[in-house]
């Protein structure tokens, strides 16, 4: 495959990246504002590399619409929305971005941690309409209190520094624990119900998978300590929606902040939703998002704990490099195993 003579598409594309990328990349054949699956498929059939972000679905069907298909580059360290098993029988190697805005994610977990523990969302609201009371906006100290931090990698170790420079007593759990680290860190490996069961602040910092599908449900909140907050700048579909809404309501939860939603790739196929009687569940997750969207105790962010100015330059850099690198026939971070079994 000839550098200059391949058709790269490049989806989901945000505003500032296509001035980086085009002076960096071969001439690429479409520049698409729209996730693959909500795209019309001649924008991107004769794709040979596509570059997708994170609510892109890669199924088999969309696989099968790109015959010439060689490389899938997704602008995300995560990569569960690339169907993969249909892309190693394909022989299509996914790279990702494994690493790019550790610090990016941290540093936007604490500012949902504190908005929710000093309630700063609830009093600038109040404060623009003209009511300066100080009534219902007492706080809490994160000094002395304890976070559980679900999943210690390396976002996850980032946000364990910034909770110890407040002060706090950090829990972690992780399938594979780390003991020097957490002795030179000063945290705590635990198990996973006993870090709910002791921590003030629970944030999920865990891949998503079909093991962690729903990890936060029923069953797994019931072990929280009462009034404890949850934040989520992980995956939408490590928690459970409905489950969420009952712990808020129940008071075993005081607040949640979440940069994710279970079903956020659902937004842009609202319309199409409505129309398919085969949609009720869909639909009734779309429901109990709007009702997460309109509760006091409930703060939300689009999806943004990554979108930094240096850390976009960190993806975009990554990017281009895997595809460079795929060009020379050196293919780098690769996450699946095209053409055997993974």
């Amino acid at each position: 495959m000839v550098g200059d003579n391949v058709r790269i598409v490049v989806a989901e594309l945000q505003p500032g990246e296509r001035e980086y990328l085009e002076t960096r990349l071969p001439p690429v054949a479409r520049w698409l504002e729209c996730s693959v699956d909500n795209c019309p498929p001649e924008d991107y059939r004769n794709a040979q590399i596509l570059s997708i972000f994170v609510h892109s679905l890669v199924t088999r069907d969309i696989l099968d619409r790109m015959p010439e298909l060689r490389l899938i580059a997704t602008r995300s360290t995560g990569y569960d929305q690339i169907d993969l098993e249909a892309c190693n029988e394909r022989g299509i190697p996914v790279s990702n971005v494994p690493r790019y805005g550790e610090n990016t994610v941290a540093e936007h977990t604490f500012g949902l941690i504190l908005s929710l523990s000093r309630k700063i969302y609830k009093a600038y609201q109040r404060t623009i309409a003209g009511d300066f009371s100080l009534r219902g906006l007492e706080g809490f100290d994160l000094k002395g209190k304890i976070l559980g931090v679900v999943g210690a990698g390396s976002i996850g170790l980032h946000v364990v520094r910034i909770a110890k420079g407040f002060g706090m007593d950090v829990l972690a759990f992780d399938v594979r624990p780390n003991n020097l680290i957490a002795e030179v860190l000063g945290f705590q490996y635990v198990p996973l119900e006993e870090l709910f069961r002791r921590s003030d602040i629970v944030s999920l910092h865990a891949p998503y998978s079909p093991a962690t599908h729903h990890m936060i449900n029923r069953e797994s909140l019931q072990l929280f300590k009462h009034g404890a907050l949850l934040i989520n700048t992980a995956r939408g579909g490590l928690v459970d929606t409905a489950a969420l809404l009952w712990a808020l309501d129940e008071g075993i939860l005081t607040g949640a902040g979440l940069d994710v939603l279970e079903g956020e790739e659902l937004i842009e196929e609202e319309e199409r939703l409505l129309a398919s009687p085969e949609s009720v569940e869909k639909l009734r997750l779309l429901l109990r998002r709007n009702i997460l969207l309109r509760r006091p105790d409930v703060i939300v962010t689009p999806h943004m704990a990554f979108y930094s100015r240096e850390a976009i330059e960190r993806i975009l850099e990554t990017t281009v490099d895997n595809i460079r690198a795929f060009l020379e026939e050196r293919p780098q971070n690769v996450v699946n195993k095209p053409g055997g079994v993974r």
